[in-house]
Order: C-alpha cells, then structure tokens, then sequence
C-alpha cells in the first residue's frame, strides 16, 4: 500500500473546507457542549470517519473501475461542481435537527454513532465518493478526506463555538467550492 501524496493533499484540503461549517462540525461542537468529554469525542470522529470514508472512496472507486465510459466521467466532473454550488450553501442544525444527546455507551460510542450516522448523505461523504472515483486510489482519498474532517473537527470539539465566530465561513465555503470547481472543470477537460 503506497500513498499518493498529491491525492492525499487535495483530498484533506478539499474535505478540511467543505467540512467548516458543515452539520458534523455543527454535531461536534453540540457533542462536546453536552458530553464534556473532548478526547472521547475526538475518537469516536476518527473512527466513524475511518469507517465512514473508507467505504466512500472504495464505493467511488469501485464505481469508477466498473464505469470508465466517457458518460461516467463526465458525470463525477459535474458531480465536482454540483459540489461547488452545494458547498456554497451554509448548513446548521435546525430545530427538527435538535441532538437529543442520551450518552448510553459513553461519549465515545455517543459519538461514534451519531458522527457516522449523520455523515451518511453528507457534503464531505459525497466529496470522498467522488474523489474515489476521480483518483482510484482508495487509501489515500479516504486518508485524506479522515485528515481534512480531523483538521476541521478537533479544533471544533475543544474550542467549539469560539473557533467558528474567528473562522470567515463564506471564505472557507468559497476557497472550498473554487477547488471542487476546478476538479470538476480539470475532469472535464481531460475528456477534450
């Protein structure tokens, strides 16, 4: 198993971006508010991301191996910049959304659970669906994108609402959504 650099860059950039201001970073930061146990919380984000993430990019992976017609390749290029203008759009925990936190398990397995759960259909599961499918290389996507969602999510479990009053949002949604366009624009060139 050997690691593209480049892939892993991209993809913990891509991810570290599209996850600030995401609905998990809004989940970790209501975690640590009510568990108050900021490294089981850490862990059970790396877990469920390893879990979550690794299955992703072998999924866009595998879809991509099965799929290498120019019709498929052209459809995770607009998949890139659908991503763009998703990424644009700020999430929040609505009120429907409101985390009933019952700690049954422990803030770890707490936050296993509902970290994966709500990741499922998420900007950045989507991110690493596609990234798989852009680079074929499942290790270093699903690297990436579990360092990217770490980058973002730690710093939100033990500063929490601090870090994202000091973080401008609509710049990190934009830098985020420039680099899924480009992707998306650099796939759709290479089929020229």
């Amino acid at each position: 198993m050997t690691l593209s650099l480049a892939t892993l860059a991209t993809s913990a950039v891509v991810v570290t971006l599209a996850e600030i201001g995401d609905k998990t970073m809004l989940l970790a930061i209501v975690l640590a508010a009510r568990l108050r146990r900021p490294w089981a919380i850490v862990g059970g984000i790396l877990v469920a991301t390893i879990a979550n993430h690794l299955a992703s990019a072998w999924a866009g992976s595998a879809i991509a191996g099965l799929l290498d017609a120019t019709w498929f390749k052209v459809t995770v290029a607009l998949g890139f910049l659908a991503m763009a203008a998703w990424t644009l759009v700020p999430d929040k925990l609505d009120e429907d959304d409101e985390l009933k936190v019952v700690p049954h398990g422990g803030a770890f397995l707490t936050t296993l659970i509902a970290f994966f759960l709500v990741e499922i259909g998420d900007k950045t599961q989507i991110a690493t669906v596609a990234l798989g499918a852009r680079y074929h290389d499942v290790w270093s996507v699903a690297a990436g994108t579990t360092i990217g969602m770490m980058i973002a999510d730690a710093p939100a479990v033990f500063l929490g609402h601090k870090l994202v009053e000091k973080v401008p949002l609509k710049l990190a949604r934009a830098v985020a959504a420039a680099i899924f366009a480009a992707l998306g624009l650099w796939q759709l060139f290479a089929l020229l």
